[in-house]
């Protein structure tokens, strides 16, 4: 599983503080890591620990690497 800018290794929570809607990602396919009060897995790990079928993994990814564009580019227009 490839993360753009390194976000796969990189702590939960410091995902979720720094990006909410990966957080919303997440619960949508009922990754409850938003609540969780440790947070010092890495989303990379998160991802796959859950369960999820491979296409459901990789719609995970897909997802949050297109958020992660999208912002990307929108600070480029900013």
């Amino acid at each position: 599983m490839e993360f753009k800018n390194g976000l796969g290794d990189t702590a939960i929570q410091n995902v979720i503080a720094n990006h909410p809607e990966i957080g919303e990602i997440l619960n949508r396919y009922e990754i409850g890591c938003v609540t969780c009060k440790v947070g010092i897995c890495l989303l990379k790990d998160v991802v796959s620990i859950h369960g999820l079928t491979q296409e459901q993994e990789a719609a995970v990814e897909t997802e949050i690497n297109d958020y992660l564009d999208a912002k990307a580019e929108n600070r480029r227009v900013a």
